[in-house]
């Protein structure tokens, strides 16, 4: 079905053409929009450029200031053995943001792909993948995915792919439900009357109508995958040491509160910032993309 031209000629007084799997535009950009926007933008930035601006190196140690508070020479202070504490937030976003955005797109991935071909095909295949989807979402989220790394072991990528397992049966639901009733549409009969394969109608016709809903349930698991990612490193299941976690910094601050509280500090600091990040931002463009939440038009 070839896609209808946006500057194809319209007769007078016909109604205006209108692509079908265009994005819906943001025309009203609100303040929280952008702040969110700027907030998210500037954490990426800071992990992607951490070689560059962290002062210390994050794994260097200065016994003689060790557990020192903010001065101008290590302005967060240092931990309990010398390691600068901004150099080590600075790594640890990094390492946080690069387990949990790999863990979300594989859990997009992989739980969108089954949850199309599940609404596309229905009967025994849907039947049968949203039941294994049930049983995952039968297990409590952190209980699930301790359980997988008690099989894949403690780790980075075990974490990540915890986190994937976990959300896998979020996306598998959240695309099937809308992408049941695009299979019932005219233009998913027309394609398939032509002779599209299953696959160009599912990638090519279904897909692109749920762009919105995908970008914005990414961006609000990816707040909670942060939270999980640093309630796993604080449990010495996620990062190992000596790589700097956001969630391992406070698991190790915890214990020396009464005589250095600034690691544990910052660091606490650090997740509930970029987790607060994420998920306005999440809802600031759930708002913008959805016309009933902006007043239409």
């Amino acid at each position: 079905m070839s896609r209808i031209e946006d500057n194809a000629p319209v007769a007078a007084g016909a109604p205006k053409r209108t692509r079908l799997f265009a994005l819906p535009r943001m025309r009203r950009r609100s303040g929280l929009f952008r702040f969110a926007a700027c907030l998210v933008v500037l954490e990426i930035l800071v992990a992607l450029a951490a070689p560059l601006i962290a002062p210390y190196d994050p794994l260097a140690q200065d016994i003689v200031n060790r557990m020192s508070g903010p001065s101008a020479v290590h302005w967060l202070g240092t931990d309990q053995i010398g390691r600068d504490v901004l150099s080590r937030l600075i790594y640890g976003l990094r390492s946080s943001l690069t387990i949990s955005a790999a863990a979300v797109f594989v859990a997009l991935f992989v739980g969108g792909t089954l949850g199309l071909l599940a609404a596309y095909y229905r009967g025994l295949a849907e039947r049968v993948i949203m039941r294994l989807m049930d049983i995952l979402f039968a297990f409590p989220i952190m209980l699930l995915a301790i359980g997988v790394i008690a099989v894949l072991g403690a780790g980075s990528l075990p974490t990540a792919l915890a986190i994937a397992i976990v959300y896998s049966p979020i996306f598998a639901r959240l695309l099937r439900g809308p992408a049941l009733a695009i299979t019932r549409s005219d233009y998913v009969d027309a394609a398939r009357s032509i002779g599209a394969s299953d696959l160009r109608i599912i990638f090519m016709h279904i897909l692109p109508n749920l762009v919105s809903v995908i970008l914005v349930q990414v961006s609000l698991l990816l707040s909670a995958a942060i939270l999980v990612e640093a309630s796993l490193s604080f449990l010495g299941l996620g990062t190992q040491p000596p790589t700097p976690s956001l969630g391992m910094m406070l698991s190790q601050g915890r214990n020396f509160l009464f005589l250095n509280p600034w690691p544990a500090i910052f660091s606490g600091l650090a997740i509930v910032v970029v987790a607060f990040g994420l998920n306005l931002f999440g809802d600031a463009l759930r708002d913008e993309l959805d016309p009933r939440l902006r007043g239409g038009s």
